[in-house]
Formats: C-alpha cells, sequence, structure tokens
C-alpha cells in the first residue's frame, strides 16, 4: 500500500514536473541523479556545462571525482569543482562529497526509490557547508525510463542567511539500445521551500537529451549523457550544454 502511494505520488510530481515552465538549476553541468545501485562498480566521473545568460555573458562549471560501491545500496563519490563566473578566468570552486542510497530492491516495486545527501565545502569558507539531500524517484514503462527527483537545498556555519531552496530535477528517456538512448531533462528551482518565488523569478530549463554506453572490458565501460536546455523563463540561462562522462571499471 506505501509504495502503491508512492508511485501516485511520483506520477504526479513528474506530471508537475513537466508542466511546470517556472523553475531552475544551481551550477551549468548539474545533472540527474539515479536511485539505482550496482554494487561493486567503481567510477571516475567527469561533468561539465556551459550556458549563456540573458545579458549576453556566459558562465561554466566542471568537476571530476572518484566514486565507489561500498555496499549494494550506497555509492559515494568525492569530487572537485570548478567554476568561471562572467568575465573571470576558471578557478577551483568546492570539494562535494555525494552520497546516493537505493532504498527498494531493483524492480520489484512499480517506483524505484532512492534517497541523494550531499556535502558541499566551498572555496569560500564563509558560505560554510552546503546540504543537498531528498528522494530519487524511478519508474519504467516498457522500453521509457522516468525519473523525478525533490531536492532541499540549504547552508549550515555560513556567514550570511541563504535561503533553504527547492529544487527539483525530472529525466524521461526511451531507451532505444545499450549505445544510444534519447529523452528529455529538465532542472528546476522555485525558491525557497516554504515561500515559492512568483513563476517570473523562478527558473526551469529543459530540452533535449542523448545517452550513451560503450563497453570496453569485461567490467569496464564507458558512460556519457549530454543535452541542451533552454530557459523558459527570464530569470533562468538562455541556454545551457551539459555534459556527464564517466568511466566504470
Amino acid at each position: 500500500m506505501l509504495f502503491k502511494r508512492c508511485y501516485r505520488v511520483a506520477q504526479c510530481l513528474f506530471a508537475l514536473a513537466i508542466l511546470f515552465s517556472h523553475a531552475a538549476m544551481a551550477e551549468p553541468n548539474d545533472y540527474i541523479r539515479l536511485p539505482i545501485v550496482e554494487y561493486g562498480e567503481r567510477e571516475i566521473d567527469f561533468k561539465t556545462g556551459i550556458q549563456r545568460n540573458r545579458d549576453g555573458t556566459t558562465e561554466s562549471a566542471h568537476s571530476i571525482g572518484y566514486g565507489t560501491t561500498p555496499s549494494a545500496w550506497w555509492f559515494t563519490e568525492l569530487y572537485g569543482k570548478y567554476a568561471r563566473a562572467p568575465g573571470e578566468s576558471t578557478r577551483f570552486d568546492a570539494w562535494e562529497w555525494e552520497n546516493r542510497f537505493q532504498l527498494t530492491e531493483t524492480g520489484r516495486y512499480p517506483i524505484d526509490l532512492g534517497l541523494l545527501l550531499e556535502i558541499e565545502r566551498p572555496r569560500d569558507r564563509s558560505e560554510g557547508y552546503e546540504f543537498t539531500f531528498g528522494p530519487l524517484l524511478q519508474t519504467e514503462w516498457g522500453n521509457v525510463q522516468a525519473n523525478a527527483n525533490v531536492l532541499l537545498r540549504r547552508h549550515l556555519k555560513a556567514a550570511e542567511q541563504f535561503d533553504r531552496e527547492l529544487l527539483f530535477q525530472m529525466q524521461l528517456k526511451y531507451r532505444q539500445s545499450r549505445e544510444l538512448e534519447w529523452g528529455l531533462q529538465g532542472f528546476g528551482n522555485v525558491g525557497q521551500w516554504n515561500h515559492w518565488l512568483p513563476a517570473s523569478q523562478q527558473e526551469f530549463k529543459i530540452g533535449p537529451a542523448l545517452f550513451g554506453k560503450i563497453k570496453t572490458g569485461t567490467k569496464q565501460a564507458f558512460k556519457w549523457n549530454a543535452a541542451i536546455l533552454t530557459g523558459t523563463t527570464t530569470a533562468s540561462p538562455h541556454t545551457t550544454f551539459r555534459l556527464q562522462a564517466e568511466y566504470e571499471f
């Protein structure tokens, strides 16, 4: 009964995400977090993104990390983040520790459920620590896979007060083949979790995405996904290109 309710909630959240033409993303290289953990897998992960803002300026973000699976239900990754603000050069931005926990057995229920916990330590120590956490939801209909994540982001021990932001992510993917899949990705930010911004001040970016996986050995593979995202409100970046590449071994 509980999982049936979760399934209905996930469908509603995903439908709302698609209809939401107002929301956001904190960084150009943000990516869709997945609830599934593949035990025994290790990876080197690279993410990059560049966005063109409404005023014509550009900014970018990049990260590289190492991830592993200590157990069948826990994936953990540590990576360094770099960023370039408009008119500045690229520089180190933060350390981040990502943890994903798979809470249900893969495919046993109509929805696969996971939990995300990320802890970031910015280069600027006055920003304190940034925590991002929330449920990760995934379901399938034949060859179609759908993901919907709802995340809360807050800062601790910061010199100034930061809003507790409510973020969402959505993805639709058609699994045509292992080597090439295609779909849609969207990233949003509605502002404070208990006091949403007016629709015109929220951010949302959405656009087509491609996915691929190339096996290079018995346990080795190269995976990638990329998307071109368009901002749907004046508060959103005009265009964003993002890419994630992983070497699994």
